[in-house]
């Protein structure tokens, strides 16, 4: 039992050691490689190991499905750059030091490239390091970096884009919370990489450069020392010096040729399911008139005399081969599919099912397309935010969750419009314009403003729309001054609250009471559904929420119920006997903490008649000369009370408070009609106006 836990943990360790030393190590051998002098065959093992690095780098370019797949590569590029100078510093040394004992004194690498691929030839060896210099420096080299730049920045530029449409598909519920995370986490990664790419190119670049300078320090000093301190004929130092700088050159070139055609192929790559040899067999050989039309042009080549008639017509008849296969596998492809079932073939005749039925949106914000910026984080816009916040602050004020508001485009839409919609129907909509501010003129502004006169799409104020540094000047003068953001933010907050008893549903009202479920359990179970239906209870919450009273005190509201539910299931009746338990909420709401509420109320004989007409016992109901005057007298009270900075209150009987409350909502949403039942008893009133007087 000892053994094996101590065996664990060492095997752990070591794993770890080993995945992790990796890279430490390979850095003390470069450094180690600058510092100390190395004999020649450490410096063909090394350079085997460099060469072998490099074709490992362009094989997993080459197969990887996608370029993020080898996000390690600019790490790669760099670790092999570095390693492949301190190996050109090593060997410099060696061919300085040791070069006039002949051209083995570097090791049998370089002796290889200097003799064996060049033939022992220096000035054949300057032409072809020349030549890969150019062919890695002037177009491998150049080429991808030109293309990691502009991928970087046009993967930075699409960003917002890709984010938009993310937010899009969460809202619309195509993809989970996990999902989306997951995809912006694989943007950001993407940026970072093109971003890394785009500097990992420049070494590549460098490095090109460096082999060039290398190569003429190494000839001039190689001749300098060779003939000064060791006496060497200037044939003999050009063979044994030149010889042996140029292998060293051609040596470091290959890999660098490498690394620079993997860097190329990775940022030229598109994601795809296959790897580069299948996308290449895919794509160039997928039309078989291509193949046939070139083998055509080389079998009239091959025809010509004086050419190399036998190649020419090898490579027409293999062509031409190929292209014939290729048609006759396509040709073969239709009848296949016309035996497979119709289903499969016309997917267009299938049934249509319930997921073709499109969702409706219970909140929903459309911009047009100017305004796609405001919503967009990834640019600086902070509507998302703003939205988020009200939200937020809507449910912990009214007592329940808000939905969430789904965002979209509408290019019906003036460019600088928008429009709010609850189930797909709008409920309100405005102009804004991005980088200008809106001027409010609550009133007591002492001054005009120069700019696009309109008015507060919330609050019906006149306002004007300004630029930026206009702000000051229109605070200094009375203005409230806004962002665009904040206009539809306000607007949104606004029809939210006005319009929270149509989001209120069942499942809200059960979410509340299953909450009360876990402090209160035995209320909540002899409520619903023994006493009350889900339904009634839904409606108590609605009507309570008409007349902007929260549904908070959960508690409340269902002892309330419990207590009242056996004398009447009339929801109103209900809703009326509910409010007398949240008398201190709403006399909160209304007048703070003040002790003392000012009122209007309606004259006796006139509460009376009002009273006949609700009953039923009025012949005619109420006269409309009398009701027009009524309201004309509700009206002025009203704006008097608002004048003088009081919240408007009209107190009468529990009988007719509901209708009466209904019946002046639309003209007045901001007077507050309460039954006498509902005042605290601690808290006094002063009747100021009486209507029908």
């Amino acid at each position: 039992m000892t053994t094996n836990v101590v065996a664990t943990p060492v095997g752990r360790f070591s794993a770890f050691s080993l995945a992790g030393i990796g890279t430490p190590i390979l850095l003390l051998v470069m450094l180690a490689l600058m510092i100390l002098p190395l004999p020649a065959f450490v410096l063909d093992i090394l350079f085997t190991f460099n060469i072998a690095l490099s074709l490992l780098v362009l094989l997993a370019s080459v197969y990887a499905l996608r370029p993020l797949e080898f996000a390690v590569f600019p790490t790669v590029l760099l670790i092999a750059t570095l390693l492949r100078l301190a190996l050109n510093v090593a060997s410099t040394r060696v061919v300085l030091l040791r070069g006039h004992e002949g051209t083995g004194a570097a090791g049998h690498v370089i002796e290889a490239f200097g003799d064996f691929v060049i033939g022992g030839n220096y000035a054949v060896g300057f032409v072809v390091f020349m030549i890969l210099v150019i062919i890695n420096f002037v177009v491998v080299t150049k080429g991808a970096g030109r293309v990691s730049e502009v991928t970087a920045r046009f993967t930075l530029d699409a960003m917002p884009g890709k984010q938009m449409a993310i937010d899009a598909d969460l809202n619309a519920g195509a993809i989970t919370q996990d999902q989306a995370r997951t995809r912006r986490e694989e943007i950001g990664r993407e940026s970072d990489f093109y971003g890394a790419m785009d500097g990992a190119s420049k070494f590549v670049r460098g490095d090109a450069i460096a082999g060039i300078l290398i190569l003429f320090i190494n000839v001039i000093g190689g001749f300098a020392i060779g003939m000064i301190y060791h006496n060497l004929s200037a044939a003999q130092a050009a063979e044994n010096y030149v010889l042996l700088t140029i292998g060293d050159g051609l040596v470091a070139q290959v890999p660098s040729l490498l690394l620079s055609a993997a860097t190329a192929i990775l940022v030229t790559r598109v994601s795809d399911s296959q790897d580069m040899g299948q996308q290449v067999v895919s794509q160039l050989f997928a039309s078989p008139k291509g193949l046939m039309v070139a083998g055509c042009v080389l079998l009239i080549l091959g025809l010509i005399p004086g050419m190399p008639n036998i190649v020419f017509l090898l490579l027409a008849a293999g062509l031409l081969g190929a292209g014939y296969l290729i048609k006759e596998r396509q040709s073969r492809t239709p009848e296949l599919i016309e035996d497979a079932p119709k289903d499969d073939v016309a997917p267009t005749n299938a049934e249509l099912s319930w997921e073709d039925v499109p969702s409706v949106d219970i909140i929903g914000l459309q911009v047009g397309y100017r305004l796609i910026p405001m919503v967009d984080a990834g640019q600086g816009g902070e509507l998302l935010a703003r939205i988020k916040g009200i939200r937020k602050k809507l449910s912990q004020d009214i007592g329940f969750l808000i939905q969430p508001v789904h965002i979209k485009d509408n290019l019906d839409l003036d460019p600088n419009q928008y429009r709010i919609t609850m189930l797909d129907v709008p409920l309100g909509e405005g102009k804004v314009y991005p980088g200008k501010h809106l001027a409010i003129n609550p009133g007591q502004s002492l001054g005009k403003l120069d700019g696009i006169r309109t008015t507060d799409p919330a609050f019906g104020l006149e306002a004007v729309w300004i630029e930026a540094h206009q702000r000051d000047e229109a605070q200094a003068i009375g203005y409230t001054v806004v962002d665009a953001s904040t206009v539809i933010a306000t607007h949104l907050s606004e029809l939210l609250k006005s319009h929270a008893h149509d989001l209120l549903g069942h499942d809200e009202v059960q979410h509340l009471l299953d909450m009360l479920a876990e402090s209160s359990p035995r209320l909540v179970e002899n409520l619903v559904p023994k006493t009350l239906s889900l339904g009634v209870v839904l409606k108590v919450m609605q009507n309570l929420l008409e007349e902007g009273i929260p549904v908070r005190d959960i508690r409340s509201i269902a002892e309330a119920l419990a207590e009242h539910a056996g004398k009447s299931q009339d929801p109103d009746v209900l809703t009326a006997r509910v409010r007398v338990s949240l008398g201190r909420i709403i006399y909160q709401n209304i007048n703070g903490m003040e002790p003392e509420l000012a009122v209007m109320a309606l004259e006796p004989k006139l509460e009376q008649i009002l009273l006949q007409t609700i009953s039923g016992n009025g012949s005619d109901g109420i006269e409309p000369g009398l009701a027009e005057k009524m309201m004309r007298e509700v009206n002025e009270s009203t704006r008097q009370f608002e004048a003088l900075g009081k919240p408007p209150v009209l107190l009468v009987s529990s009988s007719i408070r509901q209708w009466l409350a209904r019946l002046v909502r639309s003209n007045q949403p901001s007077l507050n009609v309460l039954a006498y039942e509902e005042l605290p008893a601690a808290k006094k009133v002063k009747v100021v106006t009486t209507i029908g007087s």
